[in-house]
């Protein structure tokens, strides 16, 4: 299950990335908002970590007007490796080499045409692990705060 939100920022994105769920057959739950209106985004982001933490949902995408607060909010839940992308090679790496349980975009940035390509690549993408599993082992040590540099 893909759990999806935005602020009013993202919301043209994220409408463009249920089609594409859609028509994919994929499985989504929506956490808000539900139109233009100006919200705060850290209430989605918010909604959408947890449910990601919880074990409801497995990833997540978040959009705001430049995806940046939206994943600074979503960071801060233990846990969460969001990651704001802009171009294919991004989406790919975040998920290949950081695991990355939550694409975060902007709409005010990225197209809706581009959206889609990079859910697609995220959602698509496999963690790789080996190599890269110590690094994002440390990055939860710096998460719990038992990290030694």
């Amino acid at each position: 299950m893909i759990a999806l939100g935005c602020d009013h920022g993202g919301y043209n994105l994220i409408c463009a990335i249920k089609k594409y769920l859609d028509e994919k057959g994929l499985e989504y739950k929506e956490y808000g908002t539900f139109s233009e209106e100006s919200v705060d985004y850290p209430v989605y982001a918010y909604k959408v970590a947890t449910a990601i933490t919880s074990g409801e949902c497995s990833t997540g995408i978040l959009c705001c007007g430049t995806g940046i607060g939206i994943s600074i909010a979503a960071n801060k839940v233990k846990g969460i490796r969001a990651a704001v992308v802009s171009n294919e090679f991004c989406a790919e790496m975040t998920r290949r080499h950081n695991n990355a349980n939550i694409l975060c975009m902007g709409g005010r940035v990225t197209s809706e045409e581009d959206a889609v390509k990079f859910a697609n690549i995220f959602l698509n993408t496999p963690y790789e692990g080996g190599r890269h599993e110590n690094r994002v082992s440390m990055i939860t040590d710096i998460e719990n705060g038992t990290f030694k540099a």
